[in-house]
């Protein structure tokens, strides 16, 4: 009976622990007021895909000195930040969210970029969608790499495990399930800049 009792007490306390280190989704921030995930709309054009950690790598490819292939918790050790910001879509919604991530800064400057790269362009998981932002964009506006959002990790319908926080542009710059990243001397167009969207995606103001 002993026996049993301390079994069910050491089961309450593991529970008890589990749930004290949950990520739990934030709704305000700094006194900004955050859209809940199950409020936000999304698009993308195929289904998620599932990720395996064990075998995923975040390359960094192009004109580069120091090509990289860094796996999720490398680039967790990069230093991080949250920042609010707002995700507008060009279908006329948009929400706002807390953004933790990486600076893509951070990682292309580990990478030592050639002199000649001007354009960072961003490749989904399965090699369907891309797009790009220049780097000095990628620069001024010190652009994440988000990990999480709301303070709890992207779930894997929402671009897991990395997504790019494209502050002040329309969400088809947003990739995300991302897989590489590649500089480039050249302009770029992306899957839906091929099909008529701007590739600046500047954000119109009314």
């Amino acid at each position: 009976m002993k026996k049993r009792l301390a079994l069910f007490i050491g089961f309450f306390f593991i529970l008890a622990f589990l749930f004290a280190f949950q990520e739990k989704e934030i709704t305000e921030y700094e006194g900004r007021k955050l859209t809940p995930l199950q409020k936000q709309k999304t698009t993308h054009i195929e289904d998620p895909p599932s990720v395996d950690l064990s075998s995923y790598r975040l390359k960094i490819t192009g004109k580069i000195k120091q090509c990289l292939e860094l796996r999720y918790e490398e680039v967790l050790a990069f230093p991080q930040e949250s920042r609010v910001i707002i995700m507008n879509c060009v279908e006329g919604w948009n929400y706002t969210a807390l953004w933790t991530g990486i600076r893509i800064s951070d990682l292309i400057a580990k990478a030592q970029p050639e002199q000649e790269a001007r354009t960072v362009i961003f490749h989904a998981l399965g090699g369907k969608y891309s797009s790009a932002l220049p780097l000095e964009t990628i620069k001024a506006k010190k652009i994440l790499l988000a990990f999480k959002i709301n303070n709890i990790t992207l779930p894997e319908d929402r671009g897991f495990p990395f997504m790019v926080a494209a502050e002040e542009k329309y969400g088809y710059k947003w990739v995300q399930w991302l897989e590489r990243i590649e500089l480039s001397d050249k302009e770029y167009e992306g899957y839906w800049e091929r099909r008529g969207f701007s590739n600046s995606a500047d954000i119109k103001k009314k």
